[in-house]
């Protein structure tokens, strides 16, 4: 039998050293739920990052890896991504002759991504925060990272219509940290504004749109700290990031399977491609460098 592809998890631009021990954790995760398949991770695009993406293949080679499958761990591709990465992949490549790799797609709001934000609005939130009347007089501001990229900013508009739906809130609202508008404290001013129609007290929970914290995380609580010091006639509560939960190393391993299956949404789409699934189809289908992956993985 063919021995596995092994899983790259990449992270994007972590020097915060919370991020990078989330990262690994959920390489841990994946490790004991998928021991036949080799796991490693980092992060590229910070050269002070405290887990660089290059230590993660030269690791992998190590164990005898001889064809990665690397899973951009995204929520939205933003700024240079779509070169970064390739790049780092090669000059990890260049150290590793006869190295073969492929990208899958990055997460995205994918349904389970949805499933921990839900879970993290009610940690905030506390105890009966699940009844309808709860759900009704609250107002979610998701919070991206922001960039120049509007594809990448409306990726979080996107992930905030599909929170939104179904789940009995208010309403939800986005903003971003930097490069984007609208800021954290102009959502929070329409949070504020769509609240006043609610019954009965209403709250606004500030929910990070971010798989691990580092300093973005921190300057969005400060951003939602000042503004709520100055409205003391508002209730607002602040969530966790996503973190290395069980549906995030999930989805991470069904976009592994479908890279090594050859799944047509998803082979040969550009590290760092713009979007899901749905984009890849408009990709050229072109072969990543070295041997092709393997399929019998993707069966298992």
């Amino acid at each position: 039998m063919t021995t596995s592809p092994a899983l790259l998890i990449a992270g994007h631009g972590t020097r915060d050293e919370g991020g990078a021990e989330a990262l690994r954790a959920l390489v841990r995760v994946l490790g004991e739920r998928h021991p036949d398949v080799p796991v490693a991770g980092g992060f590229f695009g910070a050269p002070s990052s405290p887990l660089p993406l290059g230590d993660a293949v030269d690791g992998l080679v190590e164990r005898g890896a001889t064809r990665l499958a690397v899973i951009p761990l995204l929520l939205a591709p933003t700024g240079p991504v779509p070169e970064a990465l390739p790049a780092a992949l090669e000059r990890a490549a260049e150290r590793h002759p006869g190295l073969g790799y492929a990208c899958g797609a990055e997460l995205g709001p994918h349904p389970k991504v949805l499933d921990v934000l839900e879970r993290r609005l009610d940690e905030a939130l506390g105890s009966g925060a699940r009844r309808p009347e709860d759900r009704a007089r609250t107002t979610v501001l998701l919070v991206g990272r922001g960039a120049a990229d509007p594809y990448a900013n409306a990726e979080v508009a996107r992930a905030a219509r599909l929170l939104w739906e179904g789940r009995g809130f208010a309403g939800v609202e986005t903003a971003f940290v930097s490069q984007a508008a609208p800021d954290v404290p102009t959502g929070l001013d329409r949070c504020l504004a769509l609240a006043a129609g609610a019954r009965g007290p209403s709250r606004i929970v500030v929910l990070p749109y971010f798989l691990f914290p580092g300093e973005q995380l921190e300057r969005l609580h400060m951003q939602a700290e000042g503004w709520a010091a100055a409205h003391p006639g508002a209730e607002v509560f602040g969530a966790e990031a996503i973190g290395p939960a069980a549906e995030v190393a999930a989805v991470v391993m069904e976009r592994y399977r479908a890279t090594v299956a050859g799944d047509p949404l998803l082979s040969g789409a550009p590290c760092g491609d713009r979007a899901a699934a749905e984009d890849a189809r408009e990709t050229d289908g072109a072969p990543r460098r070295g041997a092709p992956l393997s399929t019998d993985a993707g069966e298992r």
